[in-house]
């Protein structure tokens, strides 16, 4: 059917609708209803040929349409999420930039995880990275991937990667100089059997120490040395951490200080899509994640608190054991059920083996934002100020009075 307006007034050659047609379609199916502005005359048309266009609205529009009810189409970005917090003075444009840039570098590394058997990535390498640990081809792989985009980002002063001796001064910077340290994929001894990954991340603020010239008063390897200096802070300096599971969805979980949020990645589009919003760790749990087959190599102090988590006491129920044996994946569980993951020091590791500039810090970050702990059995995580680059330390991370009452047993 052809409306009056359309057949007084020549149209252009594509699809018009009526109003009548355009109501029965979500404002946001069309276009975000916070852009719809409705009677707005066409130029060079008259009254009856008005429609409904999208046009820039101010800030009061979008504030009002984040207090409405959302539609059923209507879909918050990651890239949308960082720009309100921009907008919000939460975050600045450089760090706005540098967030889009690693979920970019995730977005690829979850497709290399999921044609890993196709693409012949599985197996290992053949090289031995820093910490003389076999490199998987897809630990190779994610770690030029996660460099390569973070370079490109123009926004990275120095990067520290897990699976490299040193950190690298960024040379393309183009303004903002951020240190992010970063494991590219963490349990990648799973990849073989499909077992959930992650990549895991931290960012701390610029300093532009480490990119002074190298000139005639300094040698390549004091400028090296600043920049170990410059990385080596603890957790408390971090101004965000993440990480991206890899598993039967892609699941990017960020904070920037301001709580947690969960964004699931949409293959229909391609984005990553908020899912969570203000995640909070119960407070307490019946769930415990530790390789129990190093039980015996375990202190007599940490053998008793697992012996009385499987006591089942007055209520006639133990706890629950869950380990998968990747640090991404047990920590999402144990994030959103509750309860505590561990990775203890023994008498072959003893500092455990999780580092804490790449892993223990950012994942300590990310727990105490949701309400949670994270501890060496002794002090906070983030309390810990780092010596080395590749320092180990034990952890146990989950819900407070889980972590508490293993702090008591170890004291």
């Amino acid at each position: 059917m052809v409306t009056a307006a359309a057949a007084t007034s020549p149209s252009p050659p594509h699809l018009v609708l009526s109003r009548r047609s355009l109501s029965a379609f979500p404002s946001s199916h069309l276009c975000s209803s916070s852009l719809i502005r409705k009677g707005s005359r066409h130029e060079g048309g008259s009254r009856a040929s008005r429609g409904l266009r999208c046009s820039a609205a101010g800030a009061a529009a979008v504030e009002s349409d984040e207090k409405s009810k959302k539609g059923g189409y209507e879909l918050q970005t990651l890239t949308t999420w960082l720009l309100r917090q921009e907008r919000d003075g939460t975050i600045d444009a450089e760090l706005t930039i540098l967030l889009s840039s690693i979920s970019m570098a995730c977005k690829q590394i979850a497709s290399l995880v999921q044609r890993a058997g196709i693409s012949n990535l599985t197996g290992v390498q053949g090289a031995v990275n820093v910490q003389g640990e076999d490199q998987k081809k897809l630990d190779v792989v994610s770690n030029e991937v996660f460099s390569n985009c973070l370079k490109s980002s123009g926004r990275t002063g120095i990067i520290a990667s897990e699976e490299e001796d040193v950190p690298v001064a960024v040379e393309e910077s183009y303004s903002g100089n951020y240190i992010v340290v970063f494991d590219p994929l963490d349990g990648s001894s799973n990849i073989d059997a499909a077992v959930s990954t992650g990549s895991i991340f931290g960012i701390y603020s610029p300093n532009d120490e480490c990119l002074a010239d190298v000139g005639d008063d300094a040698t390549l390897e004091e400028q090296e040395l600043r920049c170990v200096v410059n990385v080596c802070q603890p957790g408390s300096n971090l101004l965000a951490a993440g990480y991206c599971m890899y598993s039967s969805s892609v699941i990017f979980v960020l904070t920037i200080g301001t709580g947690v949020y969960a964004f699931t990645l949409d293959p229909m589009y391609g984005e990553f899509v908020l899912t969570q919003e203000k995640i909070q760790i119960p407070k307490a749990g019946k769930i415990y994640a530790f390789n129990e087959g190093n039980y015996q190599l375990w202190d007599d102090k940490l053998k008793k608190y697992i012996d009385a988590l499987k006591d089942p006491g007055p209520s006639g129920k133990p706890y629950s054991a869950r380990y998968i044996g990747s640090l991404v994946g047990d920590f999402h569980r144990t994030l959103l059920y509750g309860g505590i993951y561990g990775y203890p020091r023994d008498k072959k590791s003893k500092n455990g083996k999780l580092r804490l500039l790449y892993e223990c810090a950012p994942m300590s970050f990310i727990v105490e934002q949701a309400g949670g702990k994270g501890s060496d059995g002794h002090q906070r995580i983030l309390d810990i100020q780092p010596v080395e680059i590749h320092q180990r330390v034990p952890l146990y991370i989950g819900s407070v009075e889980e972590v508490e009452k293993l702090e008591k047993y170890l004291a």
